[in-house]
């Protein structure tokens, strides 16, 4: 925050005075305060509310996560505005969780063989340039590797971008630079190239190429005080970075990227063999644990992934909470030993029959003379388990094995 300071006289403390654009902030600071305050106290009367029946119990437990989650994101901008007074976030360690491993294995491989091909080609023709040529082909297939299906594009674009920043590059330091005596002229002869590269750089047609075109210029002329025109080292520079960046293009052809289709159907796949096993898990699983796996596949789903792959990730995300919540209800003998058959029958990819028991176990609660609302919670969870089995029974209804 900018703040003017202004001391009275010497040792006296110093008067802070706020900006007009700082008390608008202060102001919207203190009403997001408010505004988390408001949060805490509406799920508390919500979490407080005296239901009566399941659906109104877990219609009340599902809008106060809602307003949690509102109250985190304020949270989350009161850090980013650093405000003070703010509570420090838990620390729970880190933990290495990602999304599927397949795909960083396919990348790693791809890696190993066209780098390992590259440097094998090196030691066999001693070429002096051979290691700018690892270390091109290694930039491209490492850089483009992340996107995915679209790695092979983009690794195209550099390519396409550094052949063109070579032949531009060849033909201002044999062509121009021998004409210029000054540091005026080596000025214009830079200027006349990175000043329209740099603007057609900010346009969104083709930016990796024209970020190749522009960042490899004045590597490959290497300007020096001293200027020298040896050709053969030139080529050799010009050729190492083509003939790396091809390459590494040329590995996303040989070894493709998984197709997004076969990734958003891997993912769900993971993700139902997870809820599988935790079903019939004798060790308990942490809801954050659990969360934080399902949040990670739901943000690596591909664009391509139709909306009811979406829903059904959004549903597993919600029979697994379900089932961790039911697990620290202490339910009745009868109907924990039911609620365990059906979790059993989950788990064998037996959806229809987990719906049976299910609601023999919401029977069992019903009548039971506990009416605590620990009941109602169960029997709450329980309902949201048999809607999400009822909605999705072509994803819930396979075992995994």
């Amino acid at each position: 925050m900018a703040l003017h300071a202004r001391e009275r006289a010497k040792g006296a403390p110093r008067e802070l005075r706020l900006l007009p654009e700082d008390r608008g902030l202060a102001r919207n600071m203190a009403s997001a305060a408010d505004l988390r305050g408001a949060l805490g106290r509406a799920v508390r009367r919500l979490l407080a509310l005296p239901a009566e029946t399941p659906s109104l119990r877990l219609l009340a437990m599902q809008t106060a996560q809602v307003l949690i989650g509102l109250s985190r994101t304020l949270d989350g901008l009161a850090v980013l505005l650093n405000q003070a007074g703010q509570p420090a976030p838990r620390r729970q360690g880190f933990r290495l969780r990602p999304p599927d491993w397949l795909p960083a294995a396919l990348n790693g491989v791809r890696a190993v063989l066209v780098i390992g091909a590259v440097t094998l080609f090196w030691i066999v023709t001693e070429w002096p340039n051979g290691a700018s040529a690892i270390v091109w082909t290694s930039i491209v297939v490492i850089l483009f590797a992340p996107r995915a299906d679209q790695a092979y594009e983009g690794a195209a674009q550099f390519t396409v971008g550094n052949m063109i920043a070579a032949a531009l590059a060849g033909i201002v330091a044999f062509a121009v630079l021998p004409q210029m005596q000054t540091f005026a002229g080596l000025a214009v002869a830079l200027g006349l190239y990175l000043i329209p590269s740099g603007a057609l750089l900010m346009q969104p047609w083709r930016p990796v190429m024209f970020t190749a075109i522009t960042a490899q210029f004045v590597p490959l002329l290497a300007p020096a005080n001293q200027e020298s025109y040896d050709t053969a080292q030139f080529y050799n520079a010009a050729l190492a970075l083509w003939a790396g960046s091809t390459l590494g293009a040329f590995s996303f052809r040989l070894i493709p990227p998984l197709s997004p289709a076969w990734r958003a159907a891997r993912l769900l796949r993971l993700t139902l063999r997870d809820l599988q096993r935790l079903a019939i898990s004798a060790t308990p699983t942490r809801l954050t644990d659990w969360q934080s796996r399902i949040y990670g596949r739901l943000a690596e789903l591909p664009q391509q992934a139709t909306p009811l792959q979406r829903a059904q990730l959004v549903a597993a995300l919600s029979v697994g909470t379900a089932i961790i919540k039911l697990r620290r209800i202490d339910c009745p003998g009868e109907a924990n030993a039911e609620l365990e058959h059906a979790l059993t029958d989950l788990a064998d990819g037996n959806g229809q029959a987990a719906v049976v028991r299910l609601a023999a176990v919401d029977r069992m609660l019903a009548t039971t003379a506990d009416t605590a609302p620990a009941m109602l919670r169960a029997r709450a969870f329980i309902l949201l388990l048999s809607q999400a089995l009822d909605h999705h029974p072509e994803y819930f209804n396979v075992a995994i094995t």
